[in-house]
C-alpha cells in the first residue's frame, strides 16, 4: 500500500468496503460489459495490496518460497500457503518418477481414458488407492474437483435426493445442484439433523435414491464427523454415504488412512472420493467403491471422466510414487513430523491467546473476523514475507474470515515460530484500527 491504512485513503476504503457478494448478480443486459464494476474493484484491491488471490510462485513449493502477487510485488519467505502436507513435491523419488514418466510416455495423456489416454501407470495407482482406502475398485480423474463433481452427477438422477453437510466442498455442492433439484443441507456435523431430513424424505418417497455427503476433514474448520454414526443413519433409511477424504487421506491416520482409519471405518463406507493435490504431490483425483458396476458406470456417465483428457503420465507417476512413500515406514515418519509441527503451532498460538479452530491437522485455522481485518492482515503479512492463505466470503461465511496455514512435515520449528509471532503481531495491529 502506498499509504498507511490508518490514514484516510479513498482507494483503500473502496478495497476494504465490499465483498464478492456485491457483484454476484451484476446489473445490465450485456453479459460481458457488466463485469466492469467488479474488475474496477479488483484493481483497487490489487493497487492497495489487499488482494490475496492470483499470486504466482517463482520457485518450487516448499517451506520457503519466492512469489509475485497480482500487482507485481515480489516476496521471498516462509510458505504456509501451498498444499504439500508431507513435503513430497520435493522428494527425490517423486521427482525421479516424474522424470522417468516424462521420458517414457511424454508430457501429455493425449486422450480421454476411454480413448487411449490412459497409461499402464493408472492401474498401479488404482491398486495403491485400494490399499489406502480399503475399497475394492478405484477410478482416477484428472483433478480432485472432477472426481467430486462426478461422484454426484455420475450417479444421482433428477428424481433422487442429495443430503449434504452444508459446509461440503464447492465441487460437491455444484455437483449436487447439477444432478438434481432435490438437494438438502444439514447443519454442519449435526447427524441428527441429517437423520430428520432422511426421515422426512423417506416418509414421502420410498422409491428413489438418496446420497448423503460429508468430508473426512473439513478444510475451513479442521473438524470431522462421526463417520460410523453417519453411515448407520444412512443405512437406516436406505441411503448411501459419500465421504470426501481430500485433506486427510495420506496425511493422517494409521498408514495414511485418514479419518476413515482413525475412526475404524476404512473400507466400511459406501463411496469415497479424494484428491492427490494435498498430500500426493500431484494433480488428480479418484472415486473408490466396492462395486465393479459403479466403477464401470462412472466411466460412461461421469462427464469429466469420459470427455476430459486423462491425468497426464507425469502426474500419475508422481501420485503413484507419493502413494508408495505414504504407505511405507517413511510415510509414517513424515506424518509424525507433520503432527508435531501442527501441535507446536497450535500451542504457540494458544500461548498468545489465539486459539485455532478444529482438531490437530495439517491445516491450522486462525479466526480473524471481518473482511476488512483479513485484507489488511494479508497486506502486512506480505510485507513481512510470510505466505499464508487469507480466506474470506464466499469460501467462508461473511464476517468469519480466517488465516489458513498449511503445514508441511518439512517446516522447521524456527519457521513456525517466526510465522506465528508475526501473525500475532499483525492481528493485534489490525484489530486496533
Amino acid at each position: 500500500m502506498s499509504e498507511s491504512y490508518g490514514e484516510k485513503n479513498p482507494a483503500l476504503e473502496n478495497a476494504l468496503s465490499k465483498s464478492t457478494a456485491d457483484f454476484y448478480v451484476p446489473d445490465g443486459r450485456d453479459v460481458l460489459s457488466r463485469m466492469d464494476a467488479y474488475y474496477s474493484w479488483v484493481k483497487s484491491r490489487v493497487r492497495t495490496n489487499t488482494w490475496q488471490y492470483s499470486r504466482t510462485q517463482t520457485s518450487r513449493p516448499g517451506p520457503v518460497i519466492t512469489a509475485t502477487d497480482a500487482g507485481g510485488r515480489q516476496m521471498e519467505g516462509v510458505n504456509f500457503a501451498s498444499q504439500d502436507y508431507l513435503g513430497l513435491s520435493a522428494h527425490p523419488d517423486v521427482l525421479n518418477a516424474a522424470q522417468e514418466a516424462l521420458l517414457r510416455y511424454g508430457p501429455h495423456s493425449a486422450g480421454s481414458p476411454m480413448f487411449m489416454g490412459q497409461t499402464d501407470l493408472v492401474p498401479q495407482l488404482e491398486e495403491k488407492l485400494q490399499e489406502l482406502t480399503g475399497m475394492e475398485h478405484v477410478l482416477i480423474f484428472p483433478t480432485g474437483w472432477a472426481a467430486g463433481f462426478s461422484s454426484l452427477t455420475g450417479l444421482v438422477r433428477k428424481n433422487d435426493y442429495i443430503v449434504m453437510d452444508r459446509l461440503a466442498h464447492a465441487c460437491l455442492r455444484q455437483g449436487a445442484y447439477a444432478a438434481t433439484a432435490n438437494v438438502f443441507k444439514f447443519d454442519h456435523l449435526d447427524h441428527e439433523d441429517a437423520r430428520k431430513i432422511l426421515a422426512s424424505i423417506r416418509a414421502k418417497d420410498a422409491a428413489n435414491g438418496i446420497l448423503v455427503v460429508s468430508e473426512g476433514l473439513f478444510s475451513m474448520n479442521a473438524d470431522t464427523p462421526d463417520i460410523r454414526r453417519l453411515q448407520e443413519i444412512c443405512h437406516e433409511f436406505g441411503a448411501r454415504l459419500l465421504m470426501d477424504v481430500a485433506h486427510d487421506l495420506g496425511a493422517t491416520g494409521p498408514e495414511g488412512s485418514g479419518q476413515l482409519g482413525i475412526q475404524g471405518m476404512k473400507g466400511r463406507v459406501d463411496l469415497v472420493m479424494g484428491s492427490f493435490s494435498k498430500t500426493f504431490a500431484a494433480n488428480g483425483g479418484f472415486i473408490a467403491t466396492h462395486s465393479a458396476a459403479v466403477k464401470e458406470y462412472l466411466k460412461m456417465y461421469a462427464g469429466p471422466y469420459l470427455f476430459s483428457n486423462a491425468v497426464s503420465p507425469v502426474q500419475t507417476a508422481a501420485a503413484l510414487q507419493g502413494s508408495r512413500i505414504i504407505t511405507a515406514p517413511e510415510g509414517a515418519g513424515l506424518r509424525k513430523l507433520s503432527l508435531g509441527n501442527t501441535l507446536h503451532m497450535r500451542a504457540r498460538f494458544a500461548s498468545n491467546n489465539l486459539p485455532c479452530l478444529g482438531i490437530a491437522a495439517p491445516i491450522v485455522l486462525v479466526p480473524v473476523g471481518g473482511e476488512r481485518h483479513a485484507r489488511l492482515s494479508h497486506s502486512l503479512l506480505m510485507k513481512k514475507n510470510i505466505a499464508a492463505m487469507i480466506v474470506e466470503y464466499p469460501v467462508v461465511p461473511m464476517s468469519e474470515a480466517r488465516i489458513r496455514l498449511q503445514l508441511m512435515s518439512t517446516h522447521t520449528i524456527g519457521q513456525i515460530n517466526h510465522a506465528v509471532d508475526h501473525i500475532c503481531e499483525v492481528l493485534d495491529e489490525v484489530r486496533k484500527k
